[in-house]
């Protein structure tokens, strides 16, 4: 696999939209424009232009979900820089944003992942593949904040924050005079289908709307294939009477199902290139079901010129799934639910606007794992764990903003207290035989355990005209223990000592936003501590250091009113600054595996102005490492993909999508574990058709 192209093809992509970025005249109005500001509430809790954001905030808006019409978050997320979700099979995924792909202990409680600002599962009882959960196909944008955002979000904001933000019921060009609909088909390879559908209806002050979308696929793997259903039902009230004040009201309900045949793993080096290897499934028992409830009802109100909010939520997952990528394959069933309380007030004093508010969440949560054939003597049949866990989050923020003429500064802290009570529910000590001296599941007794965080933050903005802003900022995230790494314990370890994993970040930026030009770029630098690892004893620790640096730039430029063109890149580099017990040999100075040096992606747009367009879309993967030591490798890969649209009339569009039109031999992500290569396989070329209606 050549390096050229994809150098040239990079070299020639930003040296393209540098060389246009000094001679491009303003383009005249045309559908491709953003006339309307992006305005986001992720990087500061309230509502503002994303032009004036002083931090690293990318928004992927409801027309680019509804132009990529993903089969996968992946598809989506690939458009931000310094974000890679890596695809597993099916519906499966693993997060990296400013960090190496997370595996293991640590991985899924490095980032905060929400609706509306409300994680989507409880804290301390993450899942690596969250974002399935949440109906992000009919979003009205995402939001992802990098660096470390736990000032205003707590736990696990260590990495960076995706915010899933749910559509309004009012419609947005004024009220309905009647119930306005639209539904969709899409169908493509591998029996894909999804089935969609958006129902909004106003009553005066009232509006209701349900989003739906029902998805299957059989699997470009044999054995394999989901099926999956989500829903997401809103309702809004404008200025209901309530004492003395009139106040608003958003709720939602947001539900998902996935059932799914999981393909593993498929094993040897570069097996992904191979056709006689690529399309079986290893483990053709795998499985996953998963189903979610997220529901809450926030209640806003204007005091003179301050306001309140009250959002009381409530959540419920439940989860089963066989554990492919370990050899004896045991059953984990987890389940948690939850009751919260966040309240928000934002006013404004001593020459400052103020944000400042209280976040509480309560769950009972089980997790048990069995296994029903024997493996060896410390891996034996029956039951490993099986545990209640009942946690508490209290916390507090507030954040002060004072602007000048041309300077703004803004710090913010948070204290956050995690409270856990474990109760196991079979003998304590091992689940082996007496006479076995080591075993691997490990059963602490009960116990009470408690962790208090407190997270900082300051940024020193300076607005160097009305189009564009530079900024310097410094940021702390943590992440409590997971209960998983305090509970669920192996190799004769009947106690963890943890810390709260801490990262200290700083970030350097800057904004440029016209009608043509859009920029954003930043440095950011950033040290992590007391990082929580299973050493090669199988036991947890918090032992280590590593570093993240690298540089991002994203850019849009509308080059006439009919061509626009995007782009985002980033290089990187993550290292091991200590001797983590995770290999035998020193690691320290080596890069963290999993982690590519460069991300870079490319996007095309043309619209005639006639009912007809297309998007030619790049992305580039580099190498990375496999392992701890370095030894092992993968090479990284470049995906070309296309999208046309046709509006057939004015309320039925067509659309026609291509993927790997290259038909490139790849890995989704690659694995070096139990002494072999291994490989998530990427798929071929594949086509989808779609058909939109609105009623």
């Amino acid at each position: 696999m050549t390096r050229l192209p994809r150098k040239l093809l990079l070299t020639l992509a930003l040296f393209g939209a540098q060389y246009l970025h000094c001679n491009v005249v303003h383009a005249n109005e045309s559908a491709l424009e953003q006339d309307i500001e992006v305005i986001s509430v992720s990087a500061t809790k309230r509502p503002i232009a994303l032009s004036q954001v002083a931090s690293s905030l990318s928004v992927i808006s409801n027309q680019e979900i509804s132009l990529i019409e993903a089969q996968h978050i992946n598809q989506v997320m690939s458009r931000i820089s310094g974000t890679w979700i890596s695809r597993g099979n099916g519906q499966e995924h693993l997060t990296a944003i400013r960090s190496p792909v997370l595996t293991g202990a640590g991985s899924c409680a490095a980032f905060f992942m929400a609706l509306d600002g409300i994680s989507l599962r409880a804290p301390g009882f993450c899942n690596a593949n969250q974002l399935f959960d949440a109906n992000s196909e009919q979003a009205a944008r995402i939001e992802l904040l990098k660096g470390p955002s736990s000032t205003l979000y707590g736990t696990n904001a260590l990495h960076g924050a995706i915010n899933i933000i749910s559509p309004d019921a009012f419609d947005s060009n004024g009220a309905l005079t009647n119930p306005n609909a639209s539904f969709g088909l899409q169908l493509g390879a591998y029996d894909f289908a999804r089935l969609s559908g958006d129902i909004q209806i106003e009553n005066g002050q009232h509006a209701f709307r349900l989003l739906s979308n029902v998805t299957q696929e059989n699997g470009f793997q044999s054995d394999s294939g989901y099926d999956q259903q989500k829903a997401t039902l809103i309702y809004q009230g404008r200025d209901f009477r309530f004492g003395s004040q009139n106040w608003d009201n958003k709720t939602v309900v947001d539900i998902a199902n996935l059932n799914q045949e999981t393909a593993g793993f498929i094993r040897g080096f570069e097996a992904y290139a191979d056709e006689q290897i690529r399309e079986t499934n290893p483990n053709p028992e795998a499985f996953r079901d998963a189903k979610s409830l997220r529901a809450y009802s926030s209640f806003s109100t204007q005091i003179d010129d301050s306001t309140l909010a009250i959002t009381p939520y409530i959540r419920w997952n439940d989860m089963q799934f066989l554990q492919h990528f370990l050899p004896w394959q045991g059953l984990e069933e987890n389940s948690h639910r939850s009751a919260g309380l966040k309240i928000q007030y934002n006013h404004y004093g001593l020459g400052a606007d103020w944000i400042s508010g209280i976040d509480i969440d309560f769950t009972q949560a089980n997790l048990r794992e069995t296994q029903d054939e024997p493996f060896s003597p410390s891996i034996p049949e029956g039951e490993h764990y099986d545990y209640n866990v009942d946690a508490s989050v209290f916390a507090a923020f507030v954040q002060g903003e004072w602007r000048g003429n041309k300077l703004a500064f803004i710090a913010g802290t948070r204290i956050e207290r995690t409270e856990y009570d474990y109760d196991n529910l079979l003998s304590d000590g091992s689940a082996c035989a007496d006479e076995v001296e080591v075993c691997r599941f490990s059963r602490p007794s009960d116990q009470s355990l408690s962790f208090t965080s407190f997270s900082p933050q300051a940024v020193l903005e300076y607005s160097v005209n009305d189009a564009s802003l530079a900024y310097v900022k410094y940021s702390q995230g943590f992440r409590a223990p997971q209960a998983t790494e305090l509970f669920r314990l192996q190799n004769n370890q009947l106690a963890s000592d943890l810390d709260e994993v801490r990262i200290d970040a700083f970030e350097l930026g800057y904004r440029f936003n016209t009608d043509a030009h859009g920029l954003h770029i930043a440095y950011f630098d950033m040290q992590k501590q007391d990082v929580i690892v299973l050493d090669t004893d199988r036991q947890f620790i918090s032992d280590g250091d590593t570093s993240h640096r690298g540089l991002e730039l994203e850019y849009r430029w509308q080059i006439t009113p009919n061509w626009r063109f995007s782009t985002n890149a980033t290089w990187q580099k993550h290292v091991y600054e200590s001797d983590l017990a995770i290999a035998n040999t020193s690691i320290k100075g080596n890069r963290i595996d999993t982690a590519p040096d460069e991300l870079y992606g490319a996007r095309l747009l043309w619209d005639s102005g006639n009912k007809l367009y297309w998007e030619l879309a790049w992305q580039y993967l580099s190498e990375y490492f496999l392992d701890p030591q370095n030894t092992a490798e993968y090479e990284g890969h470049s995906l070309l993909d296309l999208t046309l649209e046709y509006e057939l009339s004015d309320n039925v569009r067509l659309k026609l999508s291509v993927f790997n039109l290259t038909d490139e031999d790849y890995a989704e992500r690659a694995d070096f574990a139990f002494g072999g290569y291994r490989y998530f396989v990427g798929q071929p070329r594949r086509v989808f058709a779609s058909i939109k209606w609105d009623v």
